[in-house]
């Protein structure tokens, strides 16, 4: 199955490019997400914790970029993983975009996802899986925001400071550098209760915004 997903990074392309492909940095902001290892360059191993109705599954497989285009910013990924209790496996291909929207930048992002095994009878219906990824990703896009606040990327809301403290930081002697910030934590898994909600809603919204029949 195929489907589309977008979020907003609050930095203009280049630099959240910079942010999106330290996979290191942004791992932990993902629900549910643990990287486990580094291969190479390229190469990721991890485990990933989701929910797909009502049946909560753990995969653990391999992350690779096929494709890295750093001057257009897009890049292709395949990942495959299988869940921890051999209920099944998944694979996906994922192309992934950023444009400028704003000050900022927005991703966009196509999966091709196959699943296989009993978990293709918990994922059944596009809807769901569909629910299930806008879920993740609009969480993720809120921790790598919070992130990137935290770590002083973007500046956090009403944090401007006075000109008398510019003024003395501008006078004061030249210090080392600080310590990198610190990785995020990693993100707790969506819980059951906010992914069925964004199910039901989407299914409102289908239901009063889908074409009207005579």
């Amino acid at each position: 199955m195929e489907f589309d997903n977008s979020f907003e990074v609050p930095l203009p392309p280049a630099q959240a490019w910079a942010v999106l492909m330290d996979v290191r940095r942004i791992a932990p902001c993902m629900p549910g997400a643990e990287l486990t290892e580094v291969v190479d360059d390229t190469t990721y191993k991890g485990k990933i914790s989701v929910r797909l109705g009502p049946v909560a599954l753990t995969f653990a497989g391999i992350v690779k970029f096929e494709e890295i285009d750093n001057a257009n910013f897009s890049a292709r990924v395949k990942a495959n993983g299988n869940d921890a209790k051999g209920r099944g496996s998944a694979n996906a291909a994922s192309t992934f975009k950023l444009k400028p929207a704003g000050s900022g930048s927005k991703v966009l992002v196509h999966t091709d996802l196959t699943l296989s095994g009993a978990v293709a009878q918990y994922g059944r219906g596009v809807g769901m899986i569909q629910a299930t990824a806008s879920a993740l990703m609009n969480q993720f896009a809120n921790n790598l925001k919070a992130h990137l606040a935290q770590s002083g990327a973007i500046a956090a809301p009403d944090a401007a400071a006075p000109a008398s403290a510019t003024i003395a930081a501008a006078d004061a002697p030249p210090v080392a550098a600080s310590a990198p910030p610190p990785m995020p934590a990693p993100a707790k898994p969506i819980s059951g209760f906010s992914l069925m909600w964004t199910v039901f809603t989407n299914w409102l919204r289908g239901l009063f915004g889908g074409p009207k029949r005579g």
